[in-house]
């Protein structure tokens, strides 16, 4: 046995000595710098050391002993230290145990399933099951990417928010096999990455959404696909009927035709002029302006113009025949009503819902591009709406803001107007004719939660929308979750009596009449209102979420939240 020697007998080897590499066969081998020396393994222990064999991981003894032994002897890096114990050390990697599995039932509808799995952690997935049987050299990507990519792109065009779209594209994805995928989706853009394994190249495909159309019908028609796709009870869906199914769908033609949408306009004018205390007379006017103002749009999209100047196209026909009301100076009708009822044909509550309902979930990009557009649309109506005012104001009409309207006395009529207004709205929406009568409901609760609270019961009108909006996504989710659909349908139409059409003539009328204050006030009022519906909307829909769990599922709400950044 080697005697201890000094500090510099003690140096570990030089890396020429020690190194690991082995010459391959017919080169020579390098020199060594003496004899005794040999070339060691990097994970040998240096000369002089020795361990005690009898020193296990879990005795305790992990330093190491020289002849001397001692406190002083250099101790290995590679024994454990001192009182080290493997059976109560904390897991670093995966515990012996093993990691609890996420079970995702079926019974639950695809879209809290899918919510669920986005919002977890990448590593706490679990594998997809695939649903759907593919060949044995497994699914084709590029195929399931495209397919997953163009059935996005209809939901994204039709409203859909931008979660809702990532969880379909999730479940498509996962039900043809492919883990490890991630969706992304922005206004205008979608994209899916999946990365085969974690050592191969990610292989990535996008589509750009050009053109937007509302198309409730289209809409069902998709979930009911995607529904199809991701379920075992139905029949196989493979990667060919998917895209048969999904051209078939393209090629559908609406369901109404468009003189059918031109009356409903006109009809959903009408009943809005009703709602703010309008006659027969105002009702026939104002649903003859909408229905002029409808045709106007039409006709600036067929020549190619922006959407924003079809909104100012059809605002101007309702603005202008309720102005020549005024000049003909009649006593029995209310110019203001059939304004009002022009603006709620035209006010963009769909493309407000889903921006704000965007932000709420923590899609900010494509809840900023939406509430954009939204700002285009109502910029375009006001400009359309103040072009008329100003040139009655020319001609010496009459306005007043102080006749701010509604007899209470007309409870009936009302409800009835409501729902009307729904009606007419879901027609609009080229919803399917199913689904007409629940939404119309719908809307008739709503209006009557807004009249008990905000004009029986005294509240604040705006607090009065949010509760009714709120019920209106309860009741809308409550359906979707019985159809297995979106909650669209049921929601849209709805709130339409409860849009602040009246809140934004007064305002716009303020303006043309340089009662900056009055009309500002007025306009602030309507965004507070739009933004109560977009909220209660929302909200709504969670609450319905938050109280109906997974069968069997994870223990607990059937999405996770984000946390709470604190501000940093």
């Amino acid at each position: 046995m080697a005697e201890q020697g000094g500090p510099e007998d003690q140096k570990p080897q030089s890396d020429e000595a020690r190194s690991a590499f082995v010459p391959p066969a017919g080169v020579e081998q390098p020199p060594t710098p003496s004899e005794d020396d040999h070339p060691t393994s990097e994970f040998a222990l240096p000369a002089g050391l020795h361990t005690d064999p009898s020193a296990g991981p879990g005795s305790g003894q992990g330093s190491a002993s020289g002849p001397g032994g001692g406190a002083d002897a250099p101790a290995s890096a590679f024994v454990p230290p001192s009182g080290y114990n493997a059976q109560h050390q904390q897991p670093v990697f995966t515990p012996a145990h093993g990691i609890p599995m996420v079970r995702l039932t079926k019974e639950a509808p695809w879209q809290d399933r899918m919510r669920t799995m986005l919002r977890m952690p990448v590593t706490e997935r679990p594998a997809p099951e695939g649903v759907q049987k593919t060949d044995d050299s497994g699914p084709a990507v590029p195929r399931v990417l495209d397919l997953t990519l163009r059935i996005g792109e209809l939901l994204l065009a039709g409203g859909e928010g931008a979660e809702d779209v990532e969880a379909a594209m999730f479940a498509v994805t996962r039900s043809y096999g492919l883990d490890r995928c991630e969706p992304t989706v922005t206004f205008t853009l979608l994209s899916i990455s999946h990365q085969p394994s974690l050592v191969e190249d990610p292989v990535t495909a996008s589509r750009t959404v050009r053109r937007r159309g509302t198309d409730y019908t289209r809409l069902a028609a998709v979930f009911r696909l995607i529904d199809d796709i991701t379920t075992t009870e139905h029949v196989e869906v493979s990667l060919e009927e998917a895209y048969r199914r999904l051209a078939e769908i393209r090629r559908n033609r609406h369901p109404y035709p468009g003189w059918v949408l031109t009356a409903s306009a006109g009809l959903l004018a009408g009943s809005a002029s009703v709602l703010v205390g309008g006659g027969v007379l105002v009702f026939l006017v104002a649903a003859a302006g909408a229905m002029l103002g409808d045709r106007l749009a039409w006709l600036c999209a067929g020549r190619g113009l922006p959407e924003f100047y079809q909104f100012m196209a059809a605002a101007m026909p309702p603005a202008a025949m309720g102005i020549a009301l005024t000049l003909t100076h009649s006593t029995d009708v209310r110019p203001s009503a059939v304004i009002t009822g022009g603006l709620f044909a035209l006010l963009p509550g769909r493309a407000l819902v889903a921006g704000v309902q965007d932000g709420l979930t923590g899609y900010y990009i494509t809840a900023g591009a939406r509430l954009l557009e939204v700002m285009y649309f109502f910029i375009g109506i006001v400009g359309g709406v103040l072009l008329m005012l100003y040139l009655g104001v020319q001609l010496g009409a009459q306005l007043n803001p102080e006749a701010r309207f509604v007899p209470n006395d007309r409870p009936v009529v009302q409800i009835l107007a409501s729902m009307a207004l729904t009606l007419a709205f879901a027609i609009l929406l080229q919803q399917e004719r199913s689904t007409v009568l629940a939404v119309t409901l719908n809307g008739g609760v709503a209006w009557i939660i807004y009249g008990a609270m905000a004009r029986t019961g005294g509240i604040s009108p705006v607090a009065a929308t949010a509760v009714a909006a709120g019920l209106v996504g309860l009741f809308g989710q409550l359906f979707s979750r019985y159809r297995y659909t979106s909650s669209l349908p049921y929601i849209t139409a709805a709130i339409g009596p409860l849009l602040p059409g009246s809140a934004t003539y007064f305002g716009l009328l303020g303006v043309a009449q340089n009662e900056l204050d009055t009309g500002l006030a007025s306009l602030s009022t309507a965004v507070a209102t739009a933004l109560a519906i977009a909220i209660g909307v929302n909200l709504g829909s969670e609450i319905s979420r938050l109280f109906m769990r997974v069968p069997g599922g994870i223990g607990g709400p059937s999405r996770r939240a984000a946390k709470r950044t604190r501000g940093f």
